[in-house]
């Protein structure tokens, strides 16, 4: 079983920067990609970032330029440095991960439990 541990959400003033963290523990046998998705309140989740196991990134439009996914594979942990942040960005966060338990032999979505980003304008 994987577990996602999530941290750095918060409150920033439009303009600041934020960067959010997230941690794969468990019975990893394998992590392939690794990604960001977000969610506003009546809105759909959406994906936000999204890097493959061979560090292959893509990003939604709305944040390109100003968000940057990496991953540190000798750690089990994918990262979204955010910048220049909007009003719009405000959302809970959601990491996901496609993995495989150490005694599993196919792989699955596993998510976070989500945290939380608010800009101010």
């Amino acid at each position: 079983q994987v577990h996602l541990v999530e941290s750095g959400g918060g409150l920033v003033q439009a303009g600041g920067s934020l960067r959010l963290s997230c941690v794969a523990t468990g019975s990893i046998g394998s992590i392939n990609a690794m990604g960001w998705y977000r969610q506003a309140p009546g809105k759909q989740r959406e994906l936000v970032a999204h890097v493959t196991s061979g560090t292959t990134t893509n990003y939604a439009d709305s944040v390109k330029g100003r968000f940057t996914i990496s991953r540190d594979n000798a750690k089990n942990t994918v990262y979204l440095q955010m910048n220049s942040l909007k009003p719009e960005d405000t959302a809970v966060y959601y990491c996901n991960v496609l993995g495989r338990g150490y005694t599993s032999i196919s792989f699955r979505d596993y998510w976070g439990q989500g945290t939380q980003v608010t800009v101010s304008s």
